[in-house]
């Protein structure tokens, strides 16, 4: 329905917009020809007013009047003799015979030129372009399918930032409802590892269960912020990161070297905690899958007077330029596997919730990239 819906607008559209052109067009040529024929009377008033010999000869008022009223169509005459006559053009330009030339190959190509005789005489050739108001004419089409354009395109981009706002309310919901369904096993999983202690288990078995369940904790409490609107804590970014990194590289293959750059003392921001260290293990994950599980990864934490800056370093097959924003659009992977969603949660988490900005910085194909996210320094 929707399908049939949309192809009856555009079908619409098109015939309205065909419609108004062809209307137009045809008003033009009409108001082309309406011209010419004012232009033929005037010519024949000028053949009546050259032929006249006696000057006491009373011409009559119609014939002056045609001659003078000619206001807004630019015309030059050329008579037989050579001499040359103009109307309707700059004051300054009457006496220059090159501009003159000009205006009259200007007016063939837009008017056939009219005969000025009376009777079997000949007195000359009548030059004349379009008037102001024809030229205005003549570009109204090219303004109206501009206006229609951009409105076309307005409509285009509000409903593609509708279609955003429902696809985040649609992400958001799923996000919940997964962190809704994933707590109900895992508060069981919280009663069977007080009953494995009870019986006196291996501790080293029920550590790594406890350790398992508080990992699927901090997802759950991720998943439950997504689509509202977290709390911001002033913590230390340096203690933060590195916490996350540590926790990667203990997971990761041992091809991968890690390293960690950070000057000394603390750096405070405010932060989510849980969303934070969910962006910087993305981007470790996303560094690591560049790099195809082998490879040298670097974090760098720098600050000035009013930004953090964390570089995440990795030697993967790099970026090309035109994917630089393309990368953190929802949907978009390289992967076979891959739902194009954990780039795309990075800039939300940081742009929409942190009030920072995340960016490829940059990238070379085959050698490795650098993203970047910038936070505020929070001092007290």
């Amino acid at each position: 329905m929707k399908k049939t819906t949309r192809w009856i607008l555009i079908i619409s559209s098109i015939v309205i917009v065909t419609s108004i052109l062809w209307n137009t067009y045809v008003f033009f040529q009409k108001f082309k020809e309406e011209e010419r024929t004012k232009m033929k009377i005037w010519a024949e008033a000028l053949g009546e007013f050259l032929q006249t010999t006696d000057l006491d000869r009373d011409l009559g008022n119609l014939t002056l009047a045609v001659i003078k009223n000619n206001t807004s169509t630019p015309m030059i005459y050329v008579g037989e003799k050579g001499e040359i006559r103009s109307n309707n053009l700059p004051e300054n330009k009457a006496d220059d015979s090159l501009y003159i030339d000009y205006k009259i190959k200007q007016f063939m190509s837009e008017n056939a030129p009219i005969e000025v005789n009376f009777r079997t005489e000949k007195y000359g050739t009548l030059y004349y372009g379009n008037s102001d108001v024809l030229n205005n004419l003549k570009y109204y089409p090219i303004a109206l399918i501009l206006i229609i354009l951009f409105f076309g395109g307005s409509v285009y981009f509000f409903y593609q930032i509708s279609k955003a706002a429902d696809q985040n309310k649609l992400w958001a919901g799923m996000a919940k409802e997964t962190a809704h369904q994933i707590g109900t096993p895992l508060s069981s999983l919280l009663g069977w590892a007080e009953l494995l202690k009870s019986e006196n288990v291996n501790p080293t078995i029920t550590e790594e269960i406890e350790k398992d369940i508080d990992r699927l904790s901090t997802i759950t409490e991720r998943f439950s912020k997504i689509g509202s609107i977290p709390k911001l804590e002033r913590l230390d970014v340096i203690n933060e990161t590195k916490n996350s990194f540590n926790y990667i590289q203990a997971r990761s293959s041992k091809l991968v070297t890690f390293n960690f750059k950070a000057p000394d003392g603390e750096i405070y921001s405010l932060i989510n905690p849980q969303l934070y260290s969910w962006t910087i293990e993305n981007l470790i994950i996303n560094s690591i899958d560049a790099m195809k599980g082998k490879g040298n990864l670097t974090i760098e934490i720098t600050q000035d007077k009013k930004t953090i800056k964390i570089n995440v370093i990795d030697t993967g097959k790099g970026i090309l330029k035109s994917d630089f924003n393309r990368i953190f659009e929802p949907g978009y992977t390289t992967k076979k596997r891959g739902w194009g969603l954990g780039l795309s949660l990075v800039r939300r988490i940081i742009e929409d919730y942190h009030n920072g900005k995340v960016k490829v910085l940059s990238s070379v194909l085959g050698k490795g990239s650098t993203i970047q996210i910038a936070l505020k320094v929070e001092d007290l």
